[in-house]
């Protein structure tokens, strides 16, 4: 599994509709507003390296009101979620 992570800019008088819009693309597994220097952050999570291309070039650039967007690939995950269930022992 492939994660990126979008950085957005985008139209701050659409925040909301602009938000559920990218959460309704395929690939596209959250969508968070955020403080800051940005307006929106995208999670993209698909099997090959070719789909956050499709994804974010091909669908989220393409939403009305978004701006501009930063793409960052992620090439490992650190999670204490993931740790404590690789350490449970089922209780």
């Amino acid at each position: 599994m492939i994660t990126a992570i979008v950085f957005i800019e985008a139209d701050v008088s659409r925040i909301s509709e602009i938000a559920a819009e990218l959460a309704d693309i395929d690939g596209v597994s959250e969508v968070y507003s955020v403080t800051g220097d940005l307006d929106l952050v995208a999670m993209v999570r698909v099997s090959e390296i070719d789909g956050v291309a499709s994804v974010v070039a091909d669908k989220v650039n393409k939403v009305d009101g978004v701006l501009a967007t930063q793409t960052q690939i992620a090439y490992r995950a650190y999670s204490r979620h993931d740790l404590e269930d690789a350490f449970s022992i089922g209780l």
